[in-house]
């Protein structure tokens, strides 16, 4: 049996999957808050003589991972090859790749990788991904997951797909190339609003009504979002609370409805055969009834499962169109 290891390695967390190259069945995985952000802090701060080796630092926390799934398995990967897509090309990586430019074929061909071979310090080859620009925008992740939705033996003509997250990506597919996308920082913004601003004692979340997910409160923020300053409607939140109009439950709802409905409010003039939503049932549910409410109805979604495992999908691509993998 071949395998290879798919590693996704974010701004703020780790995760890595032994792979089936045959069938792409995920076998095992280990994933921590040990992302590139905490990783590049400990390799500024760390008095190893070896700092000066920033890939066999980084390279170092991927093989203490890799040691977990040895023991979970009881099998050595020595040799197994490693593909690894996220920041960890970026310039708080270990390797910096320049950004690919678009337009971009979502086939996996064209996207700009680094190789590096494998040492007596880590015996596996490793294939690292960057990311994509614009002209005014970046990206460093989605692109693999993009690769991972589509197929390209499907001609795609003029889709949008959304991936819903800390800085959301809006992303132009068109004739099976990426032509463009857009980040909006929705769930950075409600993280500070909700956790670090005035309003953090007047929002609550609810575990019932994030996963049944009360519409009332949120269809309200959306409409607001429509026809209101944001700056101005945010505050209701705080009145709200003060006032004891809603409750902090309904208050999270509306935050959340407030700042979605901004990000996609302009979607209702795209001219698109279709949006798809990337994203875990939770946030689909959100999403998607915001678009609803601004008239969107040509909406795609998803199985949550299927999200999960786009990168993986997406290394396979790539690994393949660059003979990485077999």
């Amino acid at each position: 049996m071949k395998y290879f290891l798919s590693c996704d390695w974010g701004t703020s967390s780790f995760r890595i999957r032994l792979i089936d190259e045959k069938n792409g069945k995920v076998l095992s995985e280990e994933k921590s808050n040990r992302g590139i952000a905490a990783t590049f802090n400990l390799w500024n701060e760390s008095d190893d003589p070896n700092k000066e080796k920033k890939a066999s630092f980084y390279l170092n926390i991927v093989q203490q991972h890799i040691k977990r799934i040895e023991e979970k398995i009881n099998y050595s990967l020595n040799g197994v090859k490693v593909i690894i897509s996220g920041m960890a090309s970026s310039s708080i990586g270990f390797i910096d790749i320049p950004y690919s430019s678009v337009p971009l074929s979502v086939d996996g061909s064209g996207i700009q990788t680094a190789f590096i071979a494998a040492d007596n310090s880590f015996e596996h080859d490793v294939l690292v991904i960057s990311g994509v620009k614009t002209d005014n925008d970046v990206m460093r992740g989605e692109e693999t997951q993009l690769i991972g939705c589509v197929d390209p033996s499907v001609l795609i003509k003029n889709e949008l797909y959304i991936f819903p997250g800390t800085h959301s990506k809006h992303i132009q597919v068109k004739n099976n190339q990426l032509l463009g996308f857009k980040t909006y920082m929705t769930g950075e913004l409600f993280e500070l609003l909700s956790q670090k601003s005035i309003l953090k004692s007047a929002v609550e979340i609810n575990q019932e009504l994030e996963s049944i997910i009360d519409l009332g409160s949120f269809i309200k923020g959306v409409r607001e979002a429509m026809s209101s300053n944001i700056l101005n409607t945010m505050f209701k939140v705080r009145a709200n609370q003060l006032f004891k109009l809603t409750t902090n439950q309904e208050n999270f709802n509306y935050l959340s409805g407030l700042l979605i409905g901004t990000e996609l409010k302009d979607l209702n003039m795209l001219n698109a055969d279709a949006i798809n939503l990337v994203c875990g049932s939770n946030l689909r549910l959100y999403y998607a009834a915001a678009l609803r409410e601004i008239g969107i109805s040509n909406i795609n979604s998803f199985p949550p499962a299927w999200v999960d495992e786009a990168a993986v999908r997406g290394h396979y691509k790539i690994g393949k169109q660059l003979k990485i993998l077999t």
